[in-house]
């Protein structure tokens, strides 16, 4: 049963341009955007108990890459896509070898220090990135003639996307790896008694992390056609660390929920209220205190409850 949840859920929501408007689809295709972003933060985060407040950099390095190799060299998606990712991977590589050189409170900081230098240099390198004004008149890919201009086609696009990244972390949280990792955020001294080699781990874990990133960052720019320097700011990085823990770190399926709630308070509920942030604050607090595992956590475990008082 557990197997053919995830599968109803997909086909569900493979249905959903049908039932909703084209505001809601776009809405729910920068869901989809967001939920990849946060799960890659999950693996960090969640699974190797190593927070990070500069994973939007990634996004970003990501985004811009594409773009420029679009508006400046005129090459087509076929080239940027994977270059875009190639380098997002190296920078992980890079950004992963100068953070782990500490941990907890250290590596939040040097994170969020190197992500700093991403968002001032996306500013300054007015040549490259166009400053504040951004990079605009980007266009979307066309995969096998598929015609992603189209909101509908773009959101079965980043949903069958976002569903094979999801699939592939999973993958790897569930094999031998990432019964490592998660020895590495338990019992860093132990693993290393028994021969692992927790920094290889640690690091193999941010790279392959800042590679979905990067595909939550292609599947940005695409979707808005356009990348702003602020992208790469603190808050984005930020709200993805408020979807894992609001969640629920270390599981599956937890970021893709706390996604869906920011995602919703951001673009929808701030239609109706000037100060959505607070209503974000007032809800991340409540997860806080009546669900401090996270939603998926808390919600299992009421429903357990549930069954066991009918029972």
């Amino acid at each position: 049963m557990a197997r053919v949840l995830p599968l109803i859920a997909l086909a569900l929501l493979a249905l959903l341009p049908f039932a909703i408007g084209e505001y809601f689809v776009n809405l729910a295709s920068q869901v989809i955007i967001a939920v990849v972003f946060a799960s890659s933060l999950n693996l960090l985060a969640g699974y190797g108990g190593l927070t990070s407040l500069g994973h939007a950099a990634f996004l970003g390095i990501s985004a811009y890459t594409s773009a420029w190799l679009a508006t400046k060299l005129g090459l087509g998606h076929a080239i940027t896509a994977p270059a875009a990712l190639l380098v997002t991977t190296l920078m992980g590589m890079l950004f992963g070898w100068i953070s782990l050189r500490a941990t907890g409170l250290g590596f939040l900081m040097l994170t969020l220090a190197l992500s700093q230098i991403v968002w001032g240099l996306a500013y300054r390198l007015v040549n490259v990135t166009n400053g504040d004004n951004g990079i605009s008149g980007l266009t979307r890919p066309h995969p096998f003639g598929w015609n992603l201009d189209l909101s509908n086609n773009y959101y079965w696009f980043s949903l069958l996307v976002g569903a094979l990244c999801i699939w592939l972390m999973k993958r790897l949280v569930e094999s031998a790896f990432g019964a490592s990792l998660r020895g590495t955020r338990d019992q860093p001294r132990r693993m290393e008694a028994l021969g692992y080699h927790v920094w290889a781990i640690r690091w193999t874990t941010f790279v392959i992390s800042s590679f979905f990133a990067g595909v939550a960052g292609l599947l940005y720019v695409w979707f808005n056609k356009y990348i702003h320097p602020s992208v790469t700011a603190v808050p984005v990085s930020a709200e993805a660390l408020l979807s894992v823990i609001a969640g629920g770190a270390g599981t599956v399926y937890g970021p893709a929920l706390g996604a869906v709630i920011v995602v919703i308070l951001k673009n929808y509920a701030s239609a109706f209220i000037e100060r959505w942030n607070m209503m974000l604050g007032l809800v991340f607090l409540f997860i806080v205190i009546f669900m401090p595992a996270g939603l998926v956590a808390g919600l299992t475990s009421a429903w357990r409850r549930v069954r066991g008082g009918r029972a």
